[in-house]
């Protein structure tokens, strides 16, 4: 059995090179937080486990396909398959994710004064609603940054890992999603004050 401390990039060798144990370790390793990302997307446990086992489904192909070469960064690759899958169950089932409502992730909480009356809150919680419906009127790529970066509270730097781009075109994609926001909420001539 392979030691924790064994490198990534070893253990995909290992694996490559007939070893399964290898694979078990890297799984094992990992799964908390690949598993933790889908389900932040998807908020559903079966389906959540089902992606997950796809992910490995398909690692497992490429692998013994010897078509992988991430040069020792397995875990953002894995990360990229998680999400490319995420991406096309959205797809097929032709809807985007609603978000999680945890008060670490409310785009709103930071507007909300010491003393929250009623009706400050039920104003809030409208507010959020629309920006919401706002959000799923954006291009998918700057939905996507816009979702991680505000709702996940995710660096610019994992944002690039997890969808395969740099960090210019994550940067960029969060600047035009805010961007079009502020056109359609102008269109919509919607005033986000409470």
């Amino acid at each position: 059995m392979a030691n924790i401390q064994t490198p990534d990039a070893l253990l995909v060798q290992n694996y490559v090179a007939g070893n399964e144990d290898a694979l078990a370790t890297l799984i094992k390793r990992h799964e908390s937080r690949i598993y933790g990302f889908i389900y932040s997307k998807i908020s559903d446990r079966d389906i959540s486990n089902d992606i997950f086992q796809d992910t490995f489904i398909k690692v497992i192909k490429t692998l013994k396909s010897n078509s992988y070469n991430e040069e020792g960064k397995f875990l953002p690759w894995v990360m990229r398959i998680s999400h490319n899958l995420i991406i096309d169950h959205f797809r097929k089932t032709k809807k985007m994710p609603l978000f999680r409502e945890t008060e670490e992730f409310s785009i709103f909480s930071i507007m909300s004064d010491d003393s929250p009356t009623i009706e400050n809150q039920l104003i809030s919680a409208q507010l959020e609603k629309d920006i919401k419906k706002l959000i799923e009127e954006l291009p998918l790529d700057q939905k996507e940054v816009l979702v991680m970066r505000i709702y996940q509270d995710m660096s610019f730097k994992e944002i690039s890992e997890i969808t395969g781009v740099s960090i210019n075109t994550s940067l960029g994609r969060m600047r035009y999603a805010l961007m079009n926001l502020r056109k359609v909420i102008d269109k919509h001539q919607i005033v986000l004050t409470n």
